[in-house]
C-alpha cells in the first residue's frame, strides 16, 4: 500500500482535498471527505472479495481515494467532477508510481463512477460505482428530507 500512502501525501491531492473541504464547509448533505473515500474503498474491497474478482487492493484504494478528486472544480465552474478529476488523478497516479495499465483502469473507474451503465460490471469501475452509491447512509441522515435526491436514489435500507 506504499503507493496509496503516497497518494495521501501527494501535494496536489492534499490541495484538492483542502479545496473540497472549503467548498463543503457549510454543506449539510453528504460530504466528499476522507471518511467517504475510505468507506468507498472498504466497500469496494468487500465486493471484490465476495465476487472473487481478484482486483489488487492497492488499485481499489487508489480509485476510491481519487474518485471525487475533481469535486472542487465542479463547485468552481460546473465541470462534472468525474471528468475534472481524470487529469488530476492521472498526474497523481503517475507521480506515485502506478504503471500505465494500472492508471488506465483506475482512471476508467474515476470517470465512470457516476455512470449507472457500469453498475453490474465485474471490474474496478463496477465495484467503485456500487461502493460509492452504497456508502451513503441516507437512512440516518439528518438532512434526508431536504436532499434533492429522489427517494429511489437514496439508501433508505441496509443492503447486503
Amino acid at each position: 500500500m506504499d503507493r496509496v500512502n503516497q497518494i495521501l501525501q501527494h501535494h496536489m491531492y492534499r490541495e484538492c482535498l483542502a479545496q473540497i473541504r472549503k467548498f463543503e464547509q457549510e454543506r449539510i448533505f453528504c460530504g466528499h471527505d476522507m471518511s467517504h473515500f475510505l468507506d468507498v474503498a472498504r466497500l469496494a474491497h468487500l465486493f471484490n472479495l465476495e465476487e472473487g474478482l481478484k482486483i489488487d487492493r492497492e488499485k481499489i484504494y487508489a480509485a476510491a481515494l481519487l474518485h471525487d478528486v475533481g469535486r472542487h472544480i465542479q463547485y468552481m465552474d460546473g465541470t462534472p467532477h468525474q471528468e475534472a478529476g481524470v487529469p488530476l488523478a492521472a498526474k497523481i497516479l503517475e507521480e506515485c508510481g502506478f504503471e500505465e495499465d494500472e492508471q488506465e483502469e483506475i482512471l476508467a473507474a474515476v470517470l465512470s463512477h457516476r455512470d449507472k451503465n457500469v453498475r453490474e460490471e465485474k471490474n474496478l469501475a463496477g465495484i467503485i460505482y456500487r461502493a460509492d452509491k452504497m456508502s451513503r447512509a441516507c437512512y440516518g441522515c439528518a438532512a434526508r428530507d431536504l436532499c434533492d435526491w429522489d427517494d429511489t436514489k437514496k439508501n433508505l435500507t441496509l443492503e447486503f
